[in-house]
């Protein structure tokens, strides 16, 4: 069979992650069943993901590969998937095609909830971070920490919106850059502290970097050069109006508790 790449949305907030584990749900469980559902084999013959994502991490563009039946669109995917995993675009690729080995570059976003954070200072931690650094008191990981990194911010109402690419990311990379730069814009750090978050001295206990929440985090784009994809009109048509709704609940909510919010005295 050929082989294809799937984009794949999802609401992580009900997951443990992307990949499976033992007694808990992932998006990945949910894609596999959703294959044997269609009596496909899960994992599929070549399977490859472009990379995990954390408990309660969302995804616009997570992509997933395998040799697929020409009839399995992202639409058909989507009849079988749980509504919070919807498929949207697709391409078909080289039959050694990876979608983790592949990958050029990784972007993320995460929505910073900071409507008293001062940008300037934030932005200045946002410089000192672009380029070429071990990032080694930003992650967990030992080793492979060397990162080549491009780093912004951009306003938006009561968020500061971080938007970080790379090559790739080493393990809660992402989440303690938006630590660092929370405590940076907020002024209970110097923005020299990069420097010595940065610097080859390893940073734990106090003096270390604490890991932001998840649930502000998207995995935003993966690109493999000479691929293109194409949206499935009625898969599109799917995952907008799923999200769509769980926009709407989660706004609902948010008034309910702001209800609460300005009624206590």
């Amino acid at each position: 069979m050929p082989r294809r790449a799937f984009r794949i949305a999802y609401d992580g907030r009900p997951y443990s992650g992307f990949q499976r584990q033992p007694d808990r749900p992932t998006v990945e469980d949910a894609l596999f069943d959703a294959l044997r559902d269609l009596d496909l084999a899960a994992p599929p013959a070549g399977y490859a993901a472009a990379g995990r994502t954390d408990a309660g991490v969302s995804a616009l563009a997570q992509t997933v590969a395998f040799e697929a039946p020409d009839w399995l669109s992202p639409a058909a995917l989507n009849g079988t998937l749980p509504a919070t995993v919807r498929a949207w675009a697709s391409a078909d690729v080289s039959p050694d095609f990876h979608a983790t080995h592949d990958a050029r570059r990784r972007s993320y976003r995460y929505h910073l909830y900071a409507p008293t954070l001062d940008d300037d200072r934030a932005g200045e931690a946002l410089d000192r971070l672009t380029g070429e650094h071990d990032f080694h008191n930003l992650t967990t990981d030992d080793a492979g920490t060397v990162r080549r990194l491009d780093a912004s911010g951009e306003r938006d109402g009561d968020f500061l919106v971080l938007t970080l690419a790379a090559g790739g990311f080493a393990r809660h990379m992402v989440r303690r850059i938006a630590s660092l730069v929370r405590a940076v814009g907020a002024g209970e750090s110097d923005p020299e502290r990069v420097g010595r978050v940065l610097g080859p001295d390893p940073l734990d206990g106090p003096a270390g970097v604490p890991t932001a929440p998840a649930t502000p985090l998207v995995l935003a784009d993966v690109t493999y050069p000479g691929v293109t994809f194409a949206p499935d009109p009625d898969a599109v048509e799917s995952a907008l109006g799923v999200f769509a709704e769980r926009r709407v609940e989660a706004r609902t909510a948010a008034r309910v508790v702001g209800d609460l919010c300005d009624g206590i005295e």
